[in-house]
């Protein structure tokens, strides 16, 4: 199948005069996960991680993709005749470095405008004019080809109540013009999914995982449009926007909307999340303020009300978590349970739940080797049968009314070698020190991210992915602008000043290819500490509640203060989730919670 759609893709090329294809992993909107419609480069490749570039050229195609999916990509894209290029490995050739090689002088370079953000389009025509090379924007290619392409969805919308946003549409909107006019912007063009859900109050569906509506919005200092399609708004939506004047319009409408902004207008866009083809349409007398949205860090902060239905949601996923754990604790070895069956039988736990929405990401599930590819999805061909041995590695997470939860816990199913339990607690010291981190207000991750590392990096070792990632409220479980990480990477925009109400994930990691992966997982919140003559000291409080695998631990290497903190993390484990359980479950979670 990939070999015939790169041959078709190639003929097309040579019959538009393409000399390089490139197909990304997005959408019209710069989301990290896409709907189905928009999963071109996974069709094309065979390879399903949600980040990778693909590139073809008549003579050649290569993947780029990053070191959560190195040993999954090699894997997927075995025997395709595509070439995975390592991204950030030593010798490696850059996307820009492979189509400065690839693209003859006067040639040609093809993409689809609509799912390449303005900035990097901008990067690639430049590229291109230094060869005098043209780019080709205006057509999808592989959607010629792609005959069986599903459709665009368009599933219904609906209003989050001001219960669980804790802040009015109107109060947003009052809050976003204030940014505005701090700017001098007359018109505010956002395209990012996760923020006009917020800034509009409603979810919606189209994009598995993510409760979010694909479309547009643009905000002026009286009124605002919101481009959707047709269909898709529901009553109480429409009166909302109506009475906060809101004008709907048309999806599509927005490449329209754009040719017609008046030449003396100040526009506030960010350029790396608002694709080519937008942008390309807007007059170039028009002033563009290149900046990040306001919306992203406003949604960024959670206010009071999210922060405490934040509690609620993490104690009922808490609920789910401890259920499923009591139950591979008790069933390893006597029934059959496999990495699908083990992520089906999580999945029913949330949905008992009240106010559980969905998964807020496809769950992980993985066991013994399959645990080091650190975002491997289980196949019906490559789910393993758990046995009373190793570990299993469960990521996975909910969406609920109340807020979005991610964890991961690894699981002793039986014997572990001392390299195994040695890996465990090290991974756990690291999340244990930043858990408890104390900073002054103005630190970053970037600054605290060796707290989650040292343990690891002093005996050599490390894990290749970010320390933690911002995460929504009822909206994407990655969201930026915070998260910890030990280097600036530009496009992963989480590298700003942590705030007191955001929530980010906190989960060291630790991946032996071949034989295990173990991650420790658990959502925080950052809130302020004490005021003195030094500034304003920040800390964090754990949301996460679900015990941590007291059977993969080695206690002495554990200082005092990291026990102390795990002792009193479980004593608060058993205390608040023990009532939600039957009278076996709490009896299991009483010893499983010990003091250490």
């Amino acid at each position: 199948m990939v070999q015939e759609n790169l041959n078709r893709l190639r003929a097309l090329m040579s019959e538009k005069q393409v000399d390089a294809y490139m197909v990304p992993t997005s959408d019209y909107h710069e989301s990290e996960y896409v709907g189905g419609y928009f999963k071109t480069r996974a069709w094309m490749t065979g390879f399903t991680g949600s980040a990778g570039t693909l590139i073809v050229s008549q003579q050649e195609a290569g993947l780029w993709t990053d070191g959560r999916y190195f040993i999954q990509a090699e894997t997927q894209l075995k025997g395709s005749g595509i070439t995975l290029y390592r991204m950030g490995n030593e010798g490696v050739p850059t996307v820009f470095e492979f189509l400065e090689n690839t693209v003859p002088e006067g040639g040609c370079l093809g993409f689809d405008g609509r799912v390449v953000n303005a900035a990097l389009g901008k990067g690639l025509e430049d590229a291109m004019k230094k060869k005098g090379a043209r780019i080709a924007w205006e057509e999808d290619l592989c959607g010629q080809i792609w005959t069986d392409r599903p459709a665009l969805s368009a599933e219904k919308a609906y209003l989050l109540k001001e219960e669980y946003t804790g802040c009015s549409m109107a109060d947003k909107l009052a809050g976003l013009r204030m940014a505005m006019k701090e700017k001098g912007a007359d018109i505010h063009l956002n395209t990012c999914l996760d923020d006009i859900a917020w800034l509009f109050n409603m979810r919606g569906n189209d994009i598995p995982y993510n409760p979010v509506v694909l479309s547009y919005a643009a905000v002026t200092m009286t009124e605002a449009v919101l481009f959707v399609q047709d269909g898709v708004l529901g009553e109480d939506i429409a009166r909302e926007l109506e009475k906060n004047c809101v004008t709907v319009r048309p999806y599509e409408a927005v490449y329209d909307y754009v040719k017609q902004i008046p030449e003396t207008c100040r526009v506030l866009l960010d350029k790396s999340r608002t694709n080519y083809a937008i942008c390309s349409g807007i007059s170039s007398a028009v002033k563009i303020l290149d900046e990040k949205s306001p919306v992203m860090l406003a949604k960024a902060v959670k206010n009071p009300v999210e922060v405490d239905n934040e509690r609620n949601a993490h104690k009922k996923d808490g609920v789910a978590v401890t259920k499923f754990i009591y139950w591979l604790k008790q069933n390893i070895g006597k029934t059959e349970i496999t990495e699908i069956s083990a992520s089906d039988y999580l999945e029913e736990l949330r949905r008992q739940q009240e106010n559980f929405v969905e998964l807020s990401f496809d769950t992980i599930a993985a066991y013994k080797d399959n645990a080091a590819m650190c975002h491997y999805s289980a196949t019906p061909e490559s789910s393993r049968t758990l046995k009373p041995e190793g570990f299993l590695l469960v990521d996975s997470g909910g969406q609920y009314l109340e807020g979005t939860t991610d964890i991961t816990r690894t699981i002793a199913l039986g014997a572990l070698t001392k390299e195994e339990i040695r890996s465990f607690t090290l991974v756990l010291k690291g999340m244990i020190r930043l858990a408890k981190a104390k900073f002054l207000y103005g630190c970053r991750g970037l600054n605290l991210d060796y707290l989650a590392r040292g343990p690891l990096w002093e005996h050599g070792m490390d894990y290749n992915h970010g320390t933690g990632h911002g995460v929504g409220y009822m909206l994407n479980v990655h969201e930026a602008p915070n998260g910890f990480r030990w280097k600036v990477v530009p496009e992963r925009d989480d590298s700003c000043i942590l705030e007191e109400g955001m929530i980010t994930s906190n989960e060291p990691g630790y991946y032996e290819a071949g034989q295990y992966g173990i991650r420790t997982e658990n959502l925080i919140v950052c809130k302020k500490a004490e005021k003195n003559e030094y500034g304003q000291f920040m800390e964090f409080e754990t949301l996460t509640l679900a015990p941590i695998d007291r059977d993969a631990i080695d206690v002495s290497l554990l200082d005092e203060e990291e026990l102390e903190w795990l002792n009193d993390y479980h004593r608060r484990v058993y205390e608040e989730l023990s009532p939600c359980l039957d009278a076996a479950e709490a009896a299991w979670l009483k010893e499983a919670t010990e003091k250490l």
